[in-house]
């Protein structure tokens, strides 16, 4: 019988509050790179940008966004209107689809209003665990953890917060970085795995955490 290998634990505690200490020194008040208004233009950023970057996603809903800003004016503009606006983005079909039907959801059982719940968000079409989890922390300010593959690969690197899917890194973000990290937590290491720590080969010559880091086909 082959037993599967097993993941290194966190780093410690101390080490945790090094890290993010550095970070935070570094970036102040990291936010999202997704451009929005209010609640809801960030969860239709966010439920656009799977699939899809950032600067992508910003292009096609600043004009997006300034036809319709609210789940009402977004019916207004109607399901071609939509898609015409992101018929950049990847999915854009389907993808609009969603924005029309989670705005009819918003006015029809939420009052027009995002509610703050992820089970609610999650209910929303084109909104999973990571959409809704980007809506509590930067619309409400809830700090969850939203992992995406940068976030995964960083934890598993650095050890921060080890785990063999999403869900285990996101419960590990929570159990090991420290309370007053935790607002910013997934912002710092988005950023980090997008600009610093990225996939094929890390900067970890210009790394400000790098000596803390047990990574160890470290690059210059």
């Amino acid at each position: 019988m082959v037993q599967s290998r097993r993941l290194p634990s966190a780093l410690p505690f101390a080490d945790q509050v090094a890290i993010f200490s550095r970070l935070a020194e570094a970036n102040p008040h990291p936010e999202t790179e997704l451009e929005f208004t209010n609640p809801y233009t960030l969860v239709v950023a966010v439920a656009l940008s799977a699939q899809a970057t950032d600067v992508g996603v910003n292009k096609a809903t600043k004009g997006l966004f300034a036809a319709a800003d609210t789940p009402a004016r977004m019916l207004e503009l109607g399901l071609d209107g939509v898609t015409e606006h992101i018929r950049t983005i990847g999915l854009y079909r389907q993808k609009a689809k969603n924005v029309i039907a989670l705005s009819r959801i918003l006015v029809d059982q939420y009052g027009g209003e995002v509610p703050d719940s992820r089970a609610a968000l999650m209910s929303l079409p084109g909104v999973g665990r990571k959409t809704a989890n980007v809506v509590l922390n930067c619309a409400f300010g809830h700090p969850s953890q939203a992992v995406d593959t940068h976030i995964f690969r960083v934890g598993n690197r650095t050890r921060v917060a080890p785990g063999r899917d999403v869900d285990a890194v996101e419960r590990a973000i929570e159990d090991n970085v420290p309370v007053r990290f935790q607002n910013h937590a997934h912002h710092w290491l988005i950023l980090h795995g997008r600009y610093i720590c990225q996939a094929r080969r890390p900067r970890c010559g210009v790394c400000t955490i790098a000596d803390l880091c047990p990574y160890e086909e470290k690059t210059q």
